[in-house]
């Protein structure tokens, strides 16, 4: 083992960073900073069988919510609309304001503390942005949880050996 390298690097498991505050999964069960996007799931609120793949892209703040099968949301009418609202909340509990404000490069530092203000602060428009990729991620990360219990590697994230050259 090499001791000039952390124990996580050395081992085949994905660190978890833990949200700052409680979550409530039923409504955003997938939250992420990706892509140069906060992106993620958020569950229909008059229909239990649709999603919605909402993002906000970091620096322009253009933003999109649309059903997992590319259908534009209809509460999109040249701002950010509930399933966005509720994105950006999670996203503020899962990694705090500070992070979700770096990470899309919004000004804070006036003191805003809350996902609202934060949104306030985002002057982009409505932008297309297909949803198949973070669908398709959150839909990984639903099968994980099917798994059963182990410490021993799961063979599909123990990539690549680390001593290994790669060419």
């Amino acid at each position: 083992m090499n001791a000039d390298r952390a124990a996580w690097e050395q081992c085949s498991s994905a660190r978890v960073v833990s949200p700052l505050q409680p979550r409530k999964l039923a409504k955003v069960p997938f939250v992420e900073l990706a892509d140069g996007r906060l992106q993620g799931v958020v569950s229909s609120g008059s229909d239990i069988a649709r999603v919605y793949v909402s993002s906000v892209t970091a620096g322009t703040h253009t933003y999109n919510c649309s059903t997992n099968n590319n259908r534009p949301c209809g509460g999109l009418y040249g701002s950010p609309c509930k399933h966005l609202q509720a994105l950006i909340a999670e996203a503020v509990l899962q990694y705090g304001v500070d992070r979700v404000a770096r990470y899309l490069r919004v000004d804070v530092s006036d003191g805003t503390s809350s996902a609202a203000g934060l949104a306030s602060r985002l002057g982009g428009g409505p932008e297309r942005t297909p949803a198949a990729v973070v669908f398709s991620r959150f839909l990984r990360h639903l099968a994980y949880l099917e798994l059963p219990d182990t410490t021993e590697p799961i063979a599909e994230l123990h990539w690549f050996p680390a001593t290994g050259a790669v060419s």
